[in-house]
């Protein structure tokens, strides 16, 4: 199967996921051959995450597990259909399937009424991404995330200097309370940037897993050469 699919036309090929009983599309992902192959030999689907820029097994955070009953290649050897078990919910938003608004073709406004936000279990970090890339879409007038993206990469910067001195003289004051607070609006920035140039923290926790196995100085010498 993973030897018909035509990988020359990209290394990633798109895969819809639907519900094997129900038929709901829950999701589309991206696979490259290995995430194919992991997901055939276990059973359980993988996919290529393009922010995270690697293999991922779907729920391997959050336990929302998919079981691959059937696996269909599209006639241009160039899209693969999942037709999974799902465990839980197949959206980080809480919801049944990603596809959960609609377009009212009346007023072509998009119907929010179906979004039942439910708190996932992700990551603190992971989700506080999520909400600042859904920000993007908010006017600036009623966010200061969208604000800060209406601005531009100069001010998201100044802010995170901003804050990164507040936290440097919280920890020179010694109080424990305003370390924790500036600290936090530190994070809370640094993650607007992160969002700002569509950078995943997934990658960043990359980076950190890597510097595990070399010392500091090694790392340092490294980035120098």
């Amino acid at each position: 199967m993973i030897d018909c699919i035509d990988w020359n036309k990209s290394p990633l090929i798109p895969v819809i996921t639907q519900d094997y009983d129900s038929l709901e599309v829950l999701m589309l992902a991206y696979l490259n051959s290995e995430a194919l192959t992991l997901s055939i030999q276990s059973g359980v689907a993988h996919y290529f995450s393009r922010s995270k820029n690697r293999i991922w097994k779907k729920g391997e955070e959050s336990g929302n597990i998919q079981t691959i009953k059937e696996v269909h290649i599209d006639c241009d050897n160039d899209a693969i259909l999942f037709k999974v078990n799902q465990a839980g919910v197949a959206c980080h938003t809480g919801n049944v399937s990603c596809f959960y608004r609609t377009i009212d073709f009346d007023d072509i406004n998009i119907d929010l009424t179906k979004a039942k936000m439910i708190d996932p279990p992700y990551s603190t970090i992971d989700k506080l991404y999520h909400i600042l890339q859904d920000r993007k879409t908010q006017s600036k007038d009623v966010s200061y995330t969208a604000s800060l993206y209406a601005k531009g990469e100069n001010t998201i910067g100044k802010k995170i200097v901003e804050e990164a001195c507040e936290f440097a003289f919280a920890i020179k004051d010694n109080k424990s309370d305003e370390i924790i607070y500036e600290c936090a609006d530190l994070i809370y920035h640094m993650l607007v940037g992160l969002s700002y140039k569509d950078i995943s923290p997934d990658r960043i926790m990359q980076e950190l897993n890597r510097r595990f196995s070399i010392s500091g100085l090694e790392e340092k010498a490294q980035r120098r050469g």
